[in-house]
Parts: C-alpha cells; structure tokens; sequence
C-alpha cells in the first residue's frame, strides 16, 4: 500500500491566476435572470461593476461537512431567501420575487435528496428503516432522481485500524437499490457536530483521537496555540504518525474498503458518485472559522497553520525562497472576529499585498490545493470509472473589500487583484472531478439587509465559481445552504441551475437538496419541492 501511494502522492505546481484590475467590471445577477454587462476580463473569470471587486466564493450547507451559513440569520430567512412562515413549518412566496420562467424543454438536471446525519447510528445501524423506506416511496413518486449520504469515517473506522463495519450502510444501500433510485456517497474523513444544522455527534475514529492526545500537532492549530479536531492537518498528509500511515493512506484504504465492499452497487451503477472529503465539513478548506473556537459571523478568522508539521513546511518554502526570516505566519491579523479596516494585514493597502504577504498567502493557498491534489489522486486508484467530487467551501463575507480577508484566511488566496479559484478548478479538472458547491437559492440583496457590515455578495460568488468550473471544461453540481420551502428559492436555483440566455447552453450536472425530513414532506411543502423538480427536469409544470 505505502508503496502505492508513493507513485501518486505527486505535489501539484503552483499556477499563476489571471488578474484583475478593481476597476473593470460588470453588473451581476441581482435579482435579475441574465447578466447585464458581463465583461469577462481573463479566462475563467468574472468582474462585478457595482461592488469594484473582482471575485466569488461559494457558501457551504448547514451540514456538518458543509458549513460556512450565517447562524443569526436564520429565523429572519431560510436559503438567504426572505420569506414568511404561515405556521406548521409552511411557508409562502415573499415580496419581489424572481419571474417565473418556463422551464419546459431545458435540459435535465438530476435531484437528489440529502439523508438526515443519524440516518446511521455510531454502531452501523440503519436507524428507523420502515420510516426511511415511506419516506423514500414519496420521493420516488415525484421523480427524485437519488440520495446523497455520508460514510463517517468515525463510525466505520472507530475502533482499530482498518478495522471496518460498512453493515449499517449496506442495508441502507439495498433498499435505495430496491426502490431503483441512485446514490451519491460522501467520503466524510471529518467530525460531524457544532455546526449549523449538525443534530448528532460523530467524532473521528477513537484510535485516531488516542493519537492527538500524545501528538496534538496532527490537528490544525491557531495562533494561539488551540487545536481544532474536526479534521486532520494537511500536514501529515505525507508523514506516518498514524501508527505506521500517513493521512493519505488512511484515507485510500478507507476508499478502497468501500469500493470492495459495494462493488455490486458500483457494478449496478446504483453509486453514481463519490464526493471525497477533502478538509472540515467536507470541504476544500482551511477550519479557519470554527464556532467552537469563538468565531461570530462576520469575523474573518484565523490562518490555521500553526501545527509543527505545516511550520516546518513553512520554514522550507522559506529558506528555498531565500527568505529564511519570512518563516512565520503574519502577526498583525487580528483574531477570529475582527473586521478587516481593524488589522494591519487585511486592511485597504495591508500587508496581505507586501512582497512578505504575497510570498505567504502563496505558500498557504498552495498546500490547500496540493491536499485536494494527493488526495484526489488516490480517489481515483480507488473509484476508477466512478466519478468523483470536491466540496469547494463559499466563503462570501468580506468579498467586497479588496484582501477578501475570510476567503484568505480558508486558503482561497483571492483578493480583489488575484483569480484563486482557477488553481483549484485546475486541479479538479486534472483528475476529471466535478465541483460541488452551495448558496445558490441566496441573495445578495438579502444579506446586505441582514449583516451590512459584512460587505457580503453570495450572488457574485456563485456566478465566478461557475464560469471558473465551466471554463475548466469540469462538471459542476451544487447544494441549497439553508433548508429552503418557498417559491421564491426555489426559483433562484433554477435560474443558478439553468442560467437563461447562455450561448453556449451550460448548466449544471446535478443538485442535491438539503435535506429529508418530515417537514419537505408536508402538503405545501411537498407541492412547491415537486414543482421544483419537474421544472429541473425540464418537464412543464403547473404555474400559480
């Protein structure tokens, strides 16, 4: 195995991004259904007019392994979406909402439908099965395509090494086979808890946290020395501290278990897909905003590189660049919820953009995408002829300051003057891997509404993040962010999913929505999601 992995743990090289100059721009979906003015400045990406900032991000779901959503926010509005609750958990069309398009005879966009987090017990348990089975049975009959479930690496791999217990998972796979529906499957190598939206706790394996009780330094850790673990650090990808494997090893023999055990539903084409986790929450992502840790939005979180291994890692890049003394994370950042004008680093004309700034966003950014790189490489030893996925996380706060400072701190290295999703979509498209992203049922003008301060623009990052995808010839999936009932939501992912008036017809491949629970399956409800899904397929559906 050590030996395998050797031949595929290539680093990937640093690209240069395209520029942009602040003062280019283009006026971007605001409410509206086709761009107006879109100047595409460079390949692959976009320029917003009103807000003289160059860039996109994209915003994670309310599960675990997909979080970046703004918590306070969440009574006012659900999927960013102002709307008014009618009692019983329905909902109604808000003010100014989105014109109804007719979407008959577009393409065919699959749905697929996320499974609650417990649907599996910490035994491998298939929890409520005679539920899950009714519950399936109505969501066939109006046409979902498939589900989407996490395989936790804390409840397969809990007790040993490579000790594995897919039992649970099996049985659920069957009876999604037996009902002729499909399966997307999350690799998820990260905790499930103290997220938005997170009602169950799945720490990492015990046999790893014995581990990180003798060597703390395996997970990310902050400037002041605490310790997140939800995830592992990126910087024992490739160094055997776990008992006798590096982190990239794990995660290959967990994925080649998995292909092993359900071949039969590979075989079948009942696994459609496999979304590997790639950081917390799933994500392609720095933990650089944990709650845990005392992050509010709209802070704009810490550099999270302060283990030994990433260190070390640091004072190499450093030395080999001839710099030994820039061998140390900036110290003028500020801390988990400041704003950006409050620190030295991140301010208008900060350090962020110093020959010292640049060298070090570089190197942090870069160990990011090589993470997705080396692990991605392997996925697809692993799932050869299944097609694999990324989570890339939506960091919109602060995209219309000019360091894009939260974005900086999760590794997207994208301020106003730097393209820092093309590296990424490069990568991807290297091992053929869709991108997966969220927020797409959101609104800018929402989010100035609720949080002014946080010079937010959800729209602006969707639109970036799939024309960098679609310009690197890679599928792109996606996921709503927050639960989403209403009209109103549901018509700004149709207009994200199959954007009118594109000359070249792009769409996107798939969406899963967040999530199954008995409140989408009640009468309302339930109306408006089976609306929703004939129109993503394309079939004409009744107006009102």
């Amino acid at each position: 195995m050590a030996q395998l992995s050797a031949q595929v743990l290539n680093s990937l090289r640093p690209r240069t991004p395209s520029a942009c100059s602040s003062t280019t721009m283009a006026s971007l979906w605001y409410g509206t259904q086709t761009p107006i003015a879109s100047v595409k400045v460079s390949p692959g990406f976009w320029c917003s007019a009103e807000f003289n900032s160059c860039r996109l991000s994209v915003l994670g779901s309310d599960r675990s392994r997909n979080f970046s959503v703004v918590r306070d926010s969440a009574e006012r509005s659900e999927g960013g979406v102002a709307m008014e609750t009618v009692g019983d958990n329905q909902v109604e069309d808000s003010p100014g909402k989105l014109e109804e398009r007719d979407f008959t005879g577009t393409p065919y966009v699959p749905v697929y439908v996320m499974f609650p987090l417990g649907v599996i017990n910490m035994n491998c348990e298939l929890v409520e099965p005679e539920v899950l089975l009714n519950q399936l049975k109505v969501l066939k009959s109006v046409g979902v395509d498939g589900v989407m479930v996490d395989c936790w690496w804390g409840i397969v791999e809990a007790h040993n090494p490579q000790g594995y217990n897919w039992s649970g998972y099996k049985r659920l796979f069957q009876i999604v086979r037996d009902l002729n529906l499909k399966l997307q499957v999350v690799m998820s190598f990260h905790e499930c808890g103290g997220n938005v939206g997170d009602d169950v706790h799945i720490p990492l394996p015990h046999w790893v946290t014995e581990i990180g009780q003798k060597n703390p330094d395996i997970y990310f850790t902050d400037k002041e020395g605490k310790r997140n673990n939800e995830c592992l650090t990126w910087g024992i990808d490739k160094v055997r501290v776990l008992r006798g494997r590096t982190a990239v090893e794990v995660y290959f023999d967990y994925m080649r278990s998995f292909r092993v055990e359900f071949d039969e539903f590979f075989e079948g084409g009942i696994i459609s897909e496999i979304e590997v986790g790639l950081g917390p929450c799933g994500e392609l992502r720095y933990p650089s905003y944990p709650e845990n840790h005392g992050w509010k939005y709209p802070g704009i979180g810490e550099f999270q590189c302060y283990d030994r291994y990433l260190m070390k890692n640091l004072k190499e890049a450093a030395e080999a660049r001839g710099h030994s003394f820039w061998a140390r994370a900036p110290d003028n950042t500020g801390s988990y919820n400041s704003q950006p004008h409050e620190t030295g680093f991140f301010r208008d004309g900060g350090d962020y953009d110093s020959y010292y700034g640049r060298f070090f966003l570089n190197w942090y950014s870069r160990f990011l995408v090589d993470h997705g790189d080396r692990v991605l490489a392997l996925a697809n030893l692993a799932f050869e002829g299944t097609c694999i996925a990324a989570k890339v996380s939506g960091i919109h706060w602060w995209y219309k300051t000019a360091s894009h400072p939260a974005e900086l701190t999760a590794g997207f290295y994208n301020p106003c003057n730097r393209d820092g999703y093309a590296p990424i979509a490069a990568m991807l498209k290297k091992h053929e891997a869709a991108l997966n992203f969220t927020c797409v049922e959101m609104r800018t003008l929402d989010q100035h509404e609720g949080f002014p301060e946080a010079l937010a623009d959800p729209e602006g990052l969707v639109w970036q993040v799939l024309n960098a995808a679609w310009d690197a010839n890679i599928p792109v999936a996606s996921e709503n962010a927050l639960t989403c009932h209403d009209r109103e939501g549901y018509n700004k992912i149709l207009a994200n999913a199959k954007p009118q008036n594109d000359p070249d017809g792009r769409h996107l491949s798939a969406f899963t929505y967040l999530r199954l629970s008995p409140v989408l399956l009640e009468g309302h409800n339930f109306l408006e999601f089976e609306r929703f899904v004939k129109k993503m397929h394309g079939e004409a559906a009744q107006e009102s």
